[in-house]
């Protein structure tokens, strides 16, 4: 419980230090593409449960958007990446959306 209340006190530090790294790792441009794409769904999926669910603990009263905004920026993640030598996938999107409900409705 105590673990909770942290969160719950520090949300909005953690929330914006996870985005940045997310986007860090997500954007930071490989010397090599992987063999195959496909193989980190359940990295997209725990990075954004992660992501949402300090949000989740506080319960913002505009809810909806940050849902919306954590949705809408992985999906701008998966827009960005071949234009930085990484690979763009829709299921990544699908896992990274999964990944911010989850992680948003646990919380709470």
């Amino acid at each position: 419980m105590l673990i909770l209340k942290s969160i719950q006190n520090y949300c909005k530090l953690i929330t914006i230090l996870i985005l940045l790294i997310i986007t860090f790792l997500s954007l930071y441009p490989l010397q090599k593409l992987p063999e195959f794409s496909g193989t980190d769904k359940t990295h997209h999926l725990v990075a954004y449960f992660l992501l949402a669910f300090p949000s989740g603990l506080i319960k913002p009263k505009k809810w909806v958007l940050f849902i919306s905004f954590f949705i809408i920026f992985g999906g701008v993640i998966e827009i960005i990446q071949p234009y930085v030598y990484r690979y763009g996938e829709w299921l990544d999107f699908f896992a990274n959306t999964i990944g911010v409900l989850t992680g948003f409705f646990v919380g709470l």
